[in-house]
């Protein structure tokens, strides 16, 4: 949701996130385990983690299998250094605390960037002073507050419970025994007999709500995994491919039986794998003509859906969906709740909502809204929503044919200005932490290297977790961030960390370098983007990036991209240079009476002849206008114009057609 500049088109202000979660997330080392032999001097044990799965499935008498798949589902076993997550969970098991970790959270403020990016009507604006607060009820509902039951069940303290991942473990371990106890049912060493228990440990609220929670932890365990953690602890999980729950338990957690509640799941559009519930978005009419917070449309059947956004919220999920029923406020299709990846669905995907801050890709785009901040890289987001969105995703791309890629699954911060002027306003969420690599792992569409050499094309694509650029103004300006993982390369003028990163022109108008802060994307190429090679230099590779050369560190041993294949775009010989847009309309001859033209107007960005960009799409100029209420005066307007959708920078960009050649570039 948020963006880089003062002006953010949604109400949540930059995230300071001042949870004085600092002092927590120092070095912790994981406390030695009864019974577990010492490691040699200088030497850190790798398998204490593991060692504490086993201890505490034999004190609770749970399966550790069971206790392992929940743990991977809630944190893929990493620790956080004793962090909360956005949710308010701690440790390997997600035990939540949310009075604690919310404890001096920020307040989200509005801003006034327009979300709908159309200047054929006035801006919309969220009204003058309305804050939002991170305030929590005086009852709060169970799933956030796991930990102090578990500090009551295992009698350790709850600063011990957040700190320490064994003992995390062991608070997990006691709440899925004590979930057994109150469904009646028995310890089993059976991992098949726990499915209920895991479901109410992914929804502590409602028996039934953690079903799709429990079917992804059977679905890891089925499935198997092995991981070394972010403190270096190694873990495995052995699959067990023929495990299925036990068909009682699974049936008394299946459909509705209320005939209103399984008609209102079938109108809902989520795939049968998640846990998908109704928050709608209000289309009301109130004064001054206007209206809010979304368009009536009729996709796809008047205009294509290409393209998916992902989001963050940049506050929690309370907050979140009471925005989404405000008339007055914006809107986005889908919102993800981090604790256990329950989506809520609040607009039609037949319908625009208001969310790009670019109505041509509002227009054609689907928003998902995540709970999380993203220049809180310690509030983690959980392995619950990656896989949750993964899906969610997975089903939209087959519904509306939309590519799996990068260029057509697209964060917040690859969305380009409409037009110069908005350039700087734009948004920056997900932002550098969010796991791109993972997240594409779980849609089935990993990046892999193209075979071949040096060819003309490569996919960004580093460590994640080994990959740990510096970022400032996290919380304050200039203050470093904590170092965190990031599917992020940050890109040099030339090839040495020494030379000034490259500049953004549009980003910074007023001549200024770019900079390592967290929400500057004018010298960053991220996981999954493919660029084509400017060059070579040692452990240095060169891409064309918004019309110069930029250098980031590729070195043989440790890569951040690989080799790709594509088509791409060049100027046609003859043109010293061609614009690039930030939106595709069509040209003026195609409005009809009573329509305003649209200026295709340029960005500062010019192509020079012999640069290529790598094109993600073909589309035809298209208008959809929608100024009223009143949906009989909506009309699409298509031209004849043909649009190339290219990687441009860390944003997408426009090309005409007529500007330019395309050839296929594959690896030598």
């Amino acid at each position: 949701m948020r963006g880089s500049a003062p002006e953010d088109e949604k109400r949540f202000h930059r995230p300071a996130l001042r949870r004085s979660t600092t002092a927590i997330a120092a070095a912790l080392l994981l406390l030695p385990l009864s019974g577990a032999p010492s490691a040699s001097a200088g030497q850190p044990r790798t398998d204490r983690l593991q060692q504490a799965f086993t201890e505490a499935a034999a004190r609770f008498h749970v399966p550790r299998s069971v206790l392992l798949g929940v743990s991977y589902l809630e944190s893929r076993w990493d620790g956080h250094a004793g962090a909360p997550s956005v949710s308010g969970g701690y440790g390997p098991m997600h035990l939540t605390d949310a009075r604690t970790a919310l404890a001096g959270a920020p307040e989200f403020s509005e801003g006034n960037e327009d979300a709908r990016g159309d200047s054929s009507r006035a801006r919309k604006r969220v009204p003058a002073g309305a804050v939002q607060q991170a305030t929590l009820p005086a009852e709060l509902p169970a799933r956030m507050r796991t930990l102090a039951t578990a500090a009551r069940l295992t009698g350790l303290p709850a600063k011990r419970l957040r700190t320490d991942p064994a003992s995390n473990v062991l608070g997990g371990a006691a709440l899925l025994a004590a979930a057994q106890r109150k469904l009646g049912l028995p310890a089993s060493g059976d991992p098949a007999r726990w499915y209920g228990a895991v479901a109410r440990y992914g929804d502590q609220d409602s028996a039934s709500g953690g079903k799709a929670f429990a079917d992804e932890v059977f679905a890891v365990m089925r499935q198997g995994q092995a991981r070394t953690n972010d403190a270096g602890q190694r873990v495995t999980l052995a699959a067990a491919p023929g495990l299925a729950p036990d068909a009682g338990q699974q049936k008394r957690l299946g459909t509705p039986s209320d005939p209103a509640a399984r008609a209102a799941r079938r109108r809902l559009e989520c795939p049968r794998s998640v846990a998908c519930e109704s928050v709608p978005a209000p289309y009301e009419e109130f004064g001054d003509n206007d209206y809010g917070n979304h368009d009536k449309a009729d996709r796809p059947r008047d205009q294509k859906i290409n393209s998916i956004v992902i989001h963050d919220t940049e506050g929690p999920w309370d907050v979140t969906l009471k925005l989404i029923k405000d008339p007055t406020y914006v809107s986005w299709h889908y919102t993800i709740r981090s604790a256990d990846g329950l989506i809520a669905q609040h607009v039609p995907t037949k319908d625009v909502a208001w969310h790009a801050g670019n109505w041509y890709l509002n227009a054609h785009s689907i928003g998902i809204e995540h709970e999380g901040f993203l220049a809180a890289p310690d509030a983690w987001y959980t392995e619950a929503m990656y896989r949750a969105s993964a899906h969610l995703v997975k089903y939209l791309s087959h519904k509306y044919d939309v590519p799996l890629d990068r260029q057509h699954i697209l964060g917040h911060d690859n969305v380009p200005g409409t037009t110069t002027s908005t350039i700087a306003g734009m948004h920056t969420d997900p932002g550098p932490y969010w796991d791109w690599a993972h997240y594409f792992a779980l849609l089935g569409k990993p990046f892999h290297a193209a075979p071949g050499h040096h060819g003309g094309l490569v996919t960004i694509r580093p460590d994640y977790g080994a990959n740990k650029p510096r970022y400032t103004g996290c919380e304050k300006p200039g203050d470093t961030c904590a170092p965190h993982g990031s599917g992020a390369v940050r890109l040099y003028t030339a090839p040495s960390e020494s030379a000034p990163l490259v500049k953004d022109i549009g980003l910074h108008q007023d001549g200024s370098d770019s900079t390592q802060g967290v929400n500057d994307t004018g010298a960053r190429a991220t996981t999954g983007q493919r660029f084509a090679v400017a060059g070579r230099s040692g452990n240095w590779t060169a891409i064309w990036y918004l019309g110069q050369r930029a250098w980031f560190r590729n070195p043989a041993d440790a890569p951040t991209a690989v080799n790709a294949r594509g088509l791409v775009a060049t100027p046609k010989e003859g043109r010293t240079q061609i614009p690039v847009y930030g939106r595709a309309y069509p040209e003026r001859d195609a409005y009809p009476e009573g329509v305003p033209y649209q200026a295709v107007s340029p960005l500062p960005y010019k192509l020079a002849a012999g640069q290529s960009y790598v094109i993600g799409g073909r589309v035809r100029g298209e208008y959809f206008y929608s100024p009223t209420f009143d949906v009989s005066e909506h009309e699409v307007v298509r031209g004849d114009d043909v649009y190339y959708e290219i990687q441009l920078g860390h944003r997408v960009g426009y090309v005409r057609a007529a500007d330019v050649e395309v050839h296929r570039s594959d690896p030598e």
